[in-house]
């Protein structure tokens, strides 16, 4: 007895192209301050908050986060509103 193979259809749906959250350094907020709104936006460990606010402030810029556009735009409202109002772009991955 031979099994029908189920056929699957594709929903058409598709991440597209990859983002990066760019995080800038400034000179107005603590480095808690970027920390926690950092752990906000990403949902990351404390290592990992530190080690972006770091690089940010070592090189004048990190990449706080990379995704799909969607979900870049929601990271980066996060970073970028209340209470910290941290400097972000979003620039398209290479």
């Amino acid at each position: 007895m031979e099994k029908k193979k189920e056929k699957v259809k594709d929903s058409g749906t598709t991440l597209g192209p990859l983002h990066n959250v760019i995080l800038f350094n400034d000179s107005h907020h603590s480095f808690d301050e970027v920390i926690m709104q950092i752990k906000a936006a990403i949902n990351c460990s404390d290592s990992r908050a530190s080690g972006i606010a770091m690089e940010a402030h070592s090189k004048g810029r990190a990449i706080a986060f990379s995704g799909p556009l969607e979900t870049c735009e929601l990271k980066d409202m996060i970073l970028s509103g209340p209470p910290g109002s941290l400097t972000t772009n979003i620039e398209p991955a290479a």
